[in-house]
């Protein structure tokens, strides 16, 4: 409000400014042209006066010294002399406005562009008595060239009235803005504002009092329902009108961390962005819900409008569904992840199958067809194999199958299967400590310790290094298996023995991985009552160690 009033009486101002100086300048400009069309008729006067019909010496004399443009005219139009140009270079002017109105009436003028000047003109032609026209012609600035010849002048003179116009400007909004800013929104009868304001004032007045009255009633309804939702698990807020919590349960504040929130506004209780806006939407009048993430939890938000009018009170309720949102979010990661991982391979075998029985394929891509089909077909193997073992390390089916088996033993074994490609990736694959006996079963211990050697061959360095180590660690068998690769970053190291999760997707599909590796590992090590520690810095490497009970 205090900018456009500004900017009102600023514009006003300034459009004063300018049809002021538009009309001073114009009135100038006319008084100059009078001015000087009468200097004209004058001069005029003055040689008709002296003229000898018998000689036009007088006039070459004085047209040497005449700012003025002198030319004697014969009826015919024939010019007969000019003291600007040689007269016989100039063409006929029995069609000139002044040249015709003279031999008319006895004498003419006319404002033109001048040919031969090549500004505008103004021309005065007299009749003489012996037949002939004398005209006088002037130039005649226009309203650019007196502007340009005063430019600096007015250029100061609109400085410092746009300098007055501004400080007035801004005083007198301050002055009238004034006492608007004064209303107290607490008591605004109190206050002295215009008597303009006095239906807004009156207004502003009648609804605190029904907002008090209405903050009055739910906090007597509150206190009364406090009994109630106090043994509640599920949160309960309720908020009034004015946006300040009236109650809340011993679980919201639980939820919230906040011990006691009566009393305080709605932003200052959450900053959540999905709290604020389920909030802010019953105080709008409509019902909204969202999903709200706190300390691990998962909390269903649900928000209601409480009243008729403009002005809402509102209730919130918080449910905690994290358990079922887990179920559910696994559920469908498994789902899509099996369907991703397995409608990859058999895409790409149809394809290329599809290509070759419709003959489509030469006989020199066969090879490579084929090579491919085989990949994917052992990749999709893979892929079932690994869903399978998952299956039975999740149903512990495998007890029976428990017997000593020594550790040394199947990690020489693993390092025998993977010296080969540890060699391609130029990294060093190292084997060292103590022969370890452990209660397991020996297929899925080899598995375990595949994957975790696979994944630190595939995510090193060239010229990096894998090292396994047995040892025994306060009475239990530890498994060691630490690269010097690229690491984990901390944010991924909570979920890298999820199913099917993978840091970098791209790396995992490059190199035929199934997303299921370091899964098998930990479900491996809970068949067994082991237990996994991971340490990894980023760009630095990662340990993972297997303690055995």
């Amino acid at each position: 409000m205090k900018r456009r009033i500004f900017w009102s009486i600023f514009l006003t101002s300034f459009l004063l400014l300018t049809l002021t100086v538009t009309a001073v300048m114009g009135t100038v400009y006319n008084q100059f042209t009078d001015e000087r069309k009468a200097e004209i008729k004058t001069e005029t006067g003055y040689i008709i006066s002296a003229y000898d019909e018998e000689d036009i010496s007088y006039l070459r004399q004085i047209g040497i010294n005449s700012e003025n443009r002198i030319s004697l005219v014969a009826p015919n139009g024939t010019v007969i002399y000019d003291s600007f140009v040689d007269a016989s270079t100039l063409e006929n002017h029995a069609d000139r406005p002044e040249i015709i109105s003279a031999l008319e009436i006895g004498n003419g003028e006319s404002t033109r562009a001048s040919a031969t000047l090549g500004q505008k003109t103004y021309y005065y032609a007299v009749l003489l008595d012996d037949g002939n026209v004398l005209r006088l012609a002037a130039t005649m600035n226009s309203m650019a060239t007196i502007i340009d010849n005063t430019a600096t002048i007015i250029f100061i003179i609109l400085i410092f009235a746009l300098v007055i116009i501004i400080v007035t400007a801004n005083l007198l909004t301050k002055h009238i803005v004034a006492p608007i800013n004064k209303i107290n929104p607490e008591d605004p009868l109190s206050s002295d504002a215009y008597e303009e304001f006095s239906p807004l004032i009156v207004s502003i007045d009648k609804r605190n009092k029904k907002i008090d009255d209405q903050i009055r009633v739910l906090s007597e309804k509150q206190r009364e329902f406090s009994e109630v939702t106090d043994g509640m698990s599920e949160a309960l807020v309720i908020f009034g009108a004015d946006r300040k919590i009236l109650s809340a349960n011993r679980s919201a504040k639980h939820v919230f961390s906040s011990y006691e929130p009566e009393g305080i506004g709605y932003l200052e209780f959450c900053r959540d962005m999905a709290y604020i806006h389920v909030v802010e939407e019953a105080f709008l009048g409509r019902p909204a819900q969202e999903k709200f993430r706190r300390d691990g939890h998962i909390y269903r938000l649900s928000a209601d409008p409480v009243g008729e009018s403009n002005e809402f009170a509102a209730v919130l309720f918080v449910t905690d569904i994290t358990d079922s949102e887990r179920a559910e979010q696994i559920r469908r990661e498994f789902s899509a992840n099996v369907s991703h991982e397995l409608k990859t391979p058999l895409t790409s075998i149809l394809g290329y199958a599809e290509i070759m029985r419709n003959g489509v394929a030469k006989p020199e891509d066969f090879p490579r067809f084929t090579k491919q089909i085989y990949d994917e077909a052992g990749r999709l193997l893979s892929l079932i194999e690994d869903i399978i073992k998952l299956s039975k390390l999740d149903e512990g089916g495998l007890k029976q199958e428990f017997r000593k088996t020594d550790l040394y033993e199947i990690c020489e074994s693993v390092v025998s299967e993977l010296s080969q490609k540890a060699q391609n990736a130029d990294v060093i694959l190292e084997l060292q400590g103590d022969h370890l006996a452990v209660n397991g079963i020996e297929n899925t211990l080899h598995e375990m310790i595949f994957n975790l050697c696979d994944n630190a061959i595939i995510y090193n360095r060239k010229g990096g290094s894998v090292l396994i180590d047995l040892s025994t660690v306060q009475g239990h068998p530890v498994l060691s298996v630490k690269d010097t690769g690229i690491g984990i970053a901390p944010e991924h190291q909570s979920r890298v023995f999820e199913r099917f999760y993978r840091i970098d997707k791209s790396h995992s599909k490059a190199t035929g991985g199934t997303g299921l590796g370091l899964s098998i590992v930990k479900h491996g090590a809970l068949l067994h009552g082991a237990e996994v520690k991971l340490t990894s810095t980023l760009g630095q490497g990662t340990e993972i160690n297997i303690i055995f009970p």
